[in-house]
């Protein structure tokens, strides 16, 4: 029994060690960050676990602009429109944005 509870455990740990996280994403060239504030697709046919990442994360992220826009006065694509501009200025050398035409190059 304990073999069995330390096989399952060790499995668990390895699942979780390949799961992909937004800044593994981003530095595998896999994501990047759009003009409109959300998070695309760079590399495609994107696994479903790219597709998984980018919709939680994009769902979080229209959320915040909608809780944002509410607390301010805003709408929500300013509130997107100031979100992309930051996170474009943030974004670590080597990763992907959209430029003015939409197409992804690096920064």
């Amino acid at each position: 029994m304990k073999k069995l509870i330390a096989v399952a455990a060790m499995l668990m740990f390895s699942l979780n060690a390949l799961a992909l996280d937004l800044g593994s994403a981003k530095a595998q060239g896999l994501v990047g960050e759009q003009r409109d504030g959300l998070l695309g697709v760079v590399k495609t046919p994107a696994s479903a676990e790219v597709k998984s990442l980018v919709a939680s994360i994009n769902k979080k992220r229209k959320a915040k602009f909608a809780a944002t826009a509410g607390k301010t006065g805003g709408t929500v694509a300013q509130v997107a429109a100031r979100f992309a501009t930051l996170a474009q200025q943030k974004t670590a050398a080597g990763h992907y944005v959209q430029d003015s035409s939409g197409k992804w190059v690096k920064k």
